[in-house]
């Protein structure tokens, strides 16, 4: 896939938008410079999950931006994604290329280097999700950070594009693509900001 597409990947959390709606917050967002969103909304039962995403889908059409779901490649096939975004526990990566087709985008989290080095050469996954980078708050069931030492091993082992996440914002994002990251994942840092818009701007500026 295109790795200008992975620049700023916004990764959603409706528990930052402090009640604001989420769709808004995103096409926000998307206006500040955000190239990619997932949708990742671990509370919402199915049925809520299908409406967010077709909602979002209509919202970021406009402006060109592929929607990808965390997980659940029912939900991305019921909402029209562009693609899914799957862990090692989630449907199979083999599975949900023949579910979603030869012109989806998958993307796969890995969390050590022996998972990279044991997927690096798979061809249906798109990306890699280097998780995590740093330590974060958004999600507390997550293996030893890489650090960017880890990021520079891991950008050396594969050729695919990597995508950074956990616990970047714009103190550490200049590093984080300067060890070798093709895009940038945040999620508070954007869906927390007061101005969503000017924290994707910032953050946009970090990119090559």
């Amino acid at each position: 896939m295109n790795r200008s597409s992975l620049g700023l990947y916004l990764v959603t959390d409706s528990r930052f938008c402090a009640g604001r709606d989420l769709v808004e917050v995103v096409v926000e967002a998307v206006r500040g410079g955000v190239t990619i969103v997932q949708l990742r909304e671990k509370e919402a039962d199915t049925r809520r999950f299908v409406g967010l995403g077709r909602r979002m889908k209509a919202a970021l059409a406009p402006y060109g931006v592929p929607l990808i779901i965390n997980d659940r490649v029912d939900v991305a096939l019921a909402c029209g994604a562009d693609g899914v975004h799957l862990g090692m526990s989630d449907m199979a990566v083999a599975d949900a290329r023949r579910l979603l087709g030869p012109d989806a985008v998958i993307g796969l989290s890995v969390e050590s280097l022996g998972q990279l080095e044991a997927w690096k050469d798979n061809g249906d996954v798109d990306y890699f999700g280097v998780s995590p980078v740093f330590s974060t708050p958004t999600k507390t069931d997550t293996a030893p950070p890489f650090g960017l030492e880890g990021l520079r091993r891991a950008a050396a082992m594969t050729s695919r594009p990597l995508v950074a996440i956990g616990g970047i914002n714009v103190g550490n994002a200049a590093e984080v693509v300067a060890a070798g990251a093709d895009g940038l994942a945040v999620v508070s840092a954007v869906m927390g900001a007061e101005n969503p818009r000017a924290a994707a701007e910032r953050l946009k500026g970090f990119l090559k």
